[in-house]
């Protein structure tokens, strides 16, 4: 499947075990994301149009109310890249 450059990057920190935080708005709908590595740090790369494109194609779920996580579809999808500590 073609995914972009930021797409890429943020499967790739959610596959290493990163979580996407979101807020509602009153009315329930999503208005603000925030993506965090495992390690606490704040990924910019995530946006909210690369969050719903993301969610449309199946990559992250949400369980519960809980942070968005990759799926193993999302796994799939994602190539293997260093990990740049």
């Amino acid at each position: 499947m073609n995914i972009s450059k930021h797409e890429q990057r943020v499967l790739h920190v959610l596959a290493q075990g990163g979580a996407i935080h979101f807020e509602r708005m009153p009315n329930g709908k999503i208005n603000s994301v925030s993506c965090y590595t495992r390690q606490g740090h704040l990924l910019e790369d995530c946006t909210l149009p690369l969050f719903d494109r993301l969610k449309k194609r199946r990559f992250i779920k949400s369980k519960g109310g809980r942070p968005y996580r990759v799926t193993q579809q999302g796994l799939a999808c994602v190539r293997a890249q260093l990990d740049n500590r």
